[in-house]
C-alpha cells in the first residue's frame, strides 16, 4: 500500500500543479483548436462536397492522440526540473521503489493529459463531429492507453538529457516529425519504402491508430481510416511501454546516483 500511496501522491502533485495554472491549460489547447477547426475545415473543403469521407473527424482522431500522446510525453519533461531543483533527490531518498516513482510521474501525466482531452472532445463537437456514447467511451479507454504509452516515451528520452535548455531544443525535433510519420492529418496506407520504415518506428503512430480502431469499428469507411488492427497496435503498446518504462527509469535512476 506504501507504494500505491506513493504513486497516488505523486500523480495528484502534477495534477494540482494544472489546476493551479489555467493559463497552462488554455495554452495546450490552442493548437489542438487550430488543428481540428483550421485544418480539418479546409481539408474537407478541398475535397468537395461530392466527397463521402468525412475529413474533419479524420484529423479530430489524429489530432485527439497526438495531443494526449505529446502532452503526456512532455509533461514528464518536469522530471529534469525536479532534478534540477533537487526535488527528486528528496524523493530518491525515500523508502519507495525507484520504479514507483517514475510510476507516479507518469500516471499523473495520464491525468493532465485527460483533462485537456475533454478540451479536444469539445472542439470536436463545436465542428460537427459526431460521437456517440460508445465511441466517447472508447476515446475515453484509447486515451489513458496513449497517455501511458507517451508519458513512458518521454521517460526514455528524458533520461539522456542533462537540463531543462537541452530538452526545450531537442524535444521538438523527435515530436514534430511524428506528426506526419504517424498520420496525424494524413493516411499511411500509401507511403514511399523510407516513409513507411520511419513511420513504423515512430512511436505516436500505434497510438493515433489505435485511435482510429476504436473510433471508425463499425464504420463503413474504416478500412480508409486505420492501417493495423487494434489488437495489433494495443500489443505493440504494452510491450514497447514496458521496455521504455524499464530503461527509462533505471537511465534516469543511475544519473541521479552519479551527480
Amino acid at each position: 500500500m506504501r507504494e500505491v500511496y506513493a504513486v497516488l501522491t505523486l500523480a495528484y502533485r502534477d495534477l494540482m500543479k494544472l489546476l493551479r495554472d489555467p493559463a497552462r491549460l488554455i495554452s495546450s489547447l490552442m493548437f489542438p483548436l487550430l488543428f481540428i477547426v483550421i485544418l480539418g475545415g479546409s481539408m474537407q473543403a478541398a475535397l468537395g462536397s461530392g466527397s463521402s469521407f468525412d475529413y474533419i473527424a479524420y484529423i479530430f482522431t489524429g489530432v485527439f492522440a497526438q495531443t494526449l500522446f505529446q502532452s503526456a510525453a512532455m509533461g514528464v519533461i518536469s522530471l529534469i526540473d525536479d532534478r534540477e531543483n533537487d526535488f527528486s533527490q528528496e524523493v530518491f531518498v525515500s523508502p519507495i521503489s525507484r520504479y514507483t516513482i517514475i510510476l507516479g510521474k507518469i500516471v499523473g501525466e495520464t491525468l493532465v493529459a485527460m483533462v485537456q482531452a475533454i478540451g479536444v472532445v469539445a472542439f470536436g463537437l463545436f465542428v460537427g463531429v459526431r460521437l456517440s456514447i460508445a465511441q466517447l467511451i472508447g476515446l475515453g479507454w484509447s486515451g489513458i492507453v496513449t497517455c501511458l504509452f507517451g508519458a513512458a516515451f518521454g521517460v526514455i528520452i528524458l533520461s539522456n538529457l542533462n537540463n531543462r535548455r537541452t530538452a526545450d531544443q531537442v524535444f521538438p525535433y523527435i515530436m514534430l516529425p511524428q506528426f506526419f510519420l504517424a498520420g496525424v492529418f494524413n493516411p499511411m496506407q500509401s507511403l514511399p519504402w523510407y516513409l513507411d520504415f520511419l513511420s513504423r518506428i515512430s512511436p505516436m503512430r500505434y497510438a493515433v491508430d489505435l485511435t482510429r480502431d476504436i473510433f471508425y469499428i463499425g464504420r463503413t469507411d474504416y478500412a480508409n481510416a486505420i492501417v493495423q488492427g487494434p489488437a495489433y497496435n494495443l500489443t505493440l503498446m504494452a510491450v514497447v511501454f514496458l521496455i521504455f518504462l524499464f530503461i527509462g527509469t533505471f537511465m534516469f535512476v543511475r544519473k541521479e546516483q552519479n551527480r
